[in-house]
């Protein structure tokens, strides 16, 4: 089990932390997903997704990832 804390930007409401938790939580692997306005801290399984992969659900959702 792996854990990440994943930056994130564009972010400003409850409406931006759901639509962060759902995609990334959809990903098979993912056990639980804290999302904040700005941050998710992730626990995940690495044999079935890493950590490009919870960045790029993140991007998907419309959300910019920050290094």
């Amino acid at each position: 089990m792996s854990g990440t804390t994943i930056k994130i930007d564009g972010m400003s409401c409850q409406h931006c932390v759901m639509s962060v938790k759902q995609a990334v939580e959809a990903l098979d692997g993912v056990t639980s997903a804290e999302v904040t306005v700005g941050e998710a801290v992730v626990s995940y399984d690495e044999s079935k997704v890493n950590k490009d992969a919870l960045e790029q659900a993140v991007q998907k959702a419309g959300f910019k990832v920050v290094s």
